[in-house]
């Protein structure tokens, strides 16, 4: 694929060097909601480069062990769990289980989430509790499950939300989706500050596109070589560099950082002129050439 001319952004390293030693989880363990696969299964990559025992938390336990099989690939202890992130009591099971394979869970990276373009007045019951309930109520009860555990050991602990850059502005067809990725934010900033006294630090990240074979990022867009022309840095970000990111925010390197919001998305979020491009209407974009009504 051609690189855009106003390309300034270097490119990332390749994955197999990451930016931290190999031992900067040692000792520790992290549970990863929806770490099978796409962006979860990328931060779980990063916590185990840096030594992590990794959980890996999904519905699907075919699919969160066949990512287990890939992270024990890195060479630390994995284990996959089936659990669903809106049952409390599935919650607090998941969390007794992996501590009896691994031990005490020191890091939480919350990535469980589901989304599918519609239109807002399309958009059922059923279908929006379907994808708020699994970004909020799943972040909630995961977090304050990790929380209530850190809190009585004593110990210190970190969290990683995985939120999206559309937050601010919303997105066509996403009403759903971008009302559950603002209170995954809004909850990262309440909590940052009820956990401060307990040495529990929560940040989150709101990605931009990171294209991966489970995703549907850009594909309303044409595909990835529309989406890097767009971006000032010139390239969609890859999937390793949000999860190398995700870990940095756990690590003692980010001690002071909590309450936080990162925008990791190559400036796509940017106004970037006077005169921006012509509004399409939701709905012709629904009826166009990508057709996700």
């Amino acid at each position: 694929m051609p690189v855009p001319q106003h390309h300034i952004i270097a490119t990332p390293p390749p994955f197999d060097t990451p930016p931290y030693p190999a031992d900067m989880f040692a000792g520790q363990t992290v549970l990863v909601t929806g770490g099978g696969s796409g962006m979860g299964l990328a931060m779980a990559k990063a916590f185990a480069q840096g030594g992590a025992q990794v959980a890996v938390m999904g519905r699907d336990l075919e699919r969160a062990q066949d990512g287990a099989a890939q992270i024990a690939a890195l060479g630390v202890r994995t284990h996959a769990i089936s659990c669903d992130v809106r049952q409390p009591d599935a919650v607090a099971a998941a969390f007794d289980e992996a501590e009896n394979e691994l031990g005490p869970i020191r890091l939480l990276a919350n990535n469980a989430g589901a989304n599918f373009p519609v239109l807002a007045e399309k958009v059922s019951a059923n279908a929006w509790n379907a994808v708020t309930r699994i970004a909020i109520d799943g972040t909630f009860l995961c977090s304050t499950e990790f929380a209530r555990r850190c809190m009585a050991r004593g110990e210190r602990g970190a969290i990683i939300n995985n939120s999206a850059q559309y937050i601010w502005t919303g997105f066509p067809g996403d009403a759903h989706s971008a009302a559950a990725k603002t209170a995954q934010a809004t909850m990262t900033r309440k909590m940052a500050a009820d956990w401060a006294p307990y040495g529990i630090r929560v940040n989150a990240i709101a990605a931009g596109f990171f294209p991966h074979d489970s995703s549907t990022a850009g594909q309303r867009e044409g595909g990835s070589e529309p989406l890097q022309n767009m971006i000032p840095a010139g390239r969609t970000g890859s999937i390793w560099e949000f999860g190398w990111l995700s870990a940095l925010t756990c690590t003692p390197l980010f001690g002071a950082m909590s309450g936080q919001v990162i925008v990791q998305d190559g400036g796509e979020s940017l106004r970037r002129s006077l005169m921006m491009p012509d509004f399409i209407p939701p709905r012709e974009r629904a009826d166009g050439p990508w057709g996700w009504q």
